[in-house]
């Protein structure tokens, strides 16, 4: 199945759940406590649209001041990089003499017996496709209650935002792949991982301040760091050219942001209105995006699909809190995600022409959602 196949197929997954998870996660009183918590919208001083220049800052753009303040630190306190050693059934001493084997232990024909040929995913996102990370968190972000999963295989909340399956579940079921797990909800063997893990977390932003009101929740960066305890572990089961040769053929999905904006930006935590404009903003998080994106090129990673972010500005709260009257957007939200979604675009065309080997593909999900809402009849 080609790339693009892919990346169509789960776009369009995105599209036609996310708005309503989004909702349903962050917005809607009848299924999440959180709706209360959501402060009023903190316009700016002037309205900024997609041509307006960026407004001047009283400081200057630091980046580094900023980041060394809400940043996630790069080392995750989820798991170790070296698994747990699994004592031998027998004491193992110099003297004693290797178990019988017919064959030489053979990292690479393991590989070639054991791994999939099918394309595995492994993604890096917020609660849209958080499929249980949450659970193992202390956070008011769980979907661990119903009506959550009642319409789900278990007829049981898994720690899905939804009341069914979510796009990761059925892209797994196109590629003939069992429903990937979470990270920190693996039961199995190292094996398992080969078929793909979710890092996903409800809550989840670029900032590690993001979502910081509703507990806990594993931030991009240490979604990236325990993707690289999981490749060192591969490592450390099949060797370290067949663990390349899997991650180089995988696909992995980046979808993070919303929770940037929804949960920091737009409810100015830390006056971040007043040090940053929304071009600075965007720059910042663009910033620290391609820098996470490098990480997974250091550990052989080359197939990345990186999705838009979605029009939040349509989502009921701001429907509500822009007093919208015929279901209209509130398009000063949006434009400041069209504004990210251009420098997310022109991000990864860089990257693509400095990456060597590198195919990441850049997904609008802002677009197919508008024209959906805009011809739903």
């Amino acid at each position: 199945m080609s790339m693009k196949l892919l990346v169509l197929v789960f776009s369009l997954l995105i599209v036609f759940s996310r708005p309503k998870l989004i909702a349903n996660t962050h917005l809607s009183p009848r299924i999440s406590p959180f709706h209360s918590s959501i402060p009023p919208f903190i316009a700016p001083s002037q309205p900024f649209t997609s041509q307006s220049p960026a407004p001047e800052s009283s400081l200057p753009f630091e980046p580094a001041l900023f980041a060394e303040k809400h940043l996630s630190p790069r080392i995750s306190p989820f798991s170790s990089s070296v698994p747990p050693f699994i004592a031998p059934s027998q004491p193992f001493t110099s003297q004693s003499q290797a178990p019988e084997s017919s064959l030489p232990f053979e990292p690479a024909l393991f590989a070639d017996k054991h791994l999939s040929p099918k394309i595995s995913p492994f993604l890096f996102f917020d609660s849209v496709v958080d499929c249980g990370t949450n659970n193992f968190l202390g956070t008011l972000a769980k979907a661990d209650r119903l009506p959550y999963g009642r319409d789900f295989d278990t007829h049981q909340p898994t720690g899905r935002f939804s009341n069914g399956r979510i796009p990761v579940d059925y892209l797994a079921n196109r590629l003939g792949l069992p429903l990937v797990p979470s990270y920190l909800g693996q039961t199995g063997t190292v094996e398992d991982m080969f078929q793909g893990v979710n890092y996903a977390s409800a809550g989840a932003g670029i900032i590690l301040s993001s979502g910081s009101e509703l507990g806990q929740r594993v931030s991009f960066a240490m979604q990236i760091e325990q993707f690289v305890d999981t490749f060192q572990q591969m490592i450390l089961s099949i060797g370290e050219e067949a663990s390349d040769r899997l991650v180089s053929n995988s696909v992995f999905y980046i979808s993070i942001g919303v929770n940037d904006y929804i949960h920091f930006y737009i409810r100015n935590i830390s006056s971040v209105q007043d040090l940053y404009t929304p071009w600075n903003f965007n720059q910042f998080l663009a910033s620290n995006l391609r820098q996470e994106i490098k990480t997974l090129y250091n550990v052989k990673v080359r197939r990345m699909v990186v999705m838009g972010l979605p029009p939040i500005g349509c989502a009921p709260y701001y429907l509500w809190k822009y007093k919208s009257q015929n279901g209209e957007c509130a398009e000063e939200v949006n434009s400041m995600i069209m504004e990210s979604n251009f420098v997310m675009r022109y991000t990864v065309d860089q990257l693509n022409r400095e990456l060597p080997g590198a195919s990441i593909i850049y997904c609008d999900v802002l677009q197919s959602a508008m024209d959906i809402l805009k011809n739903h009849h």
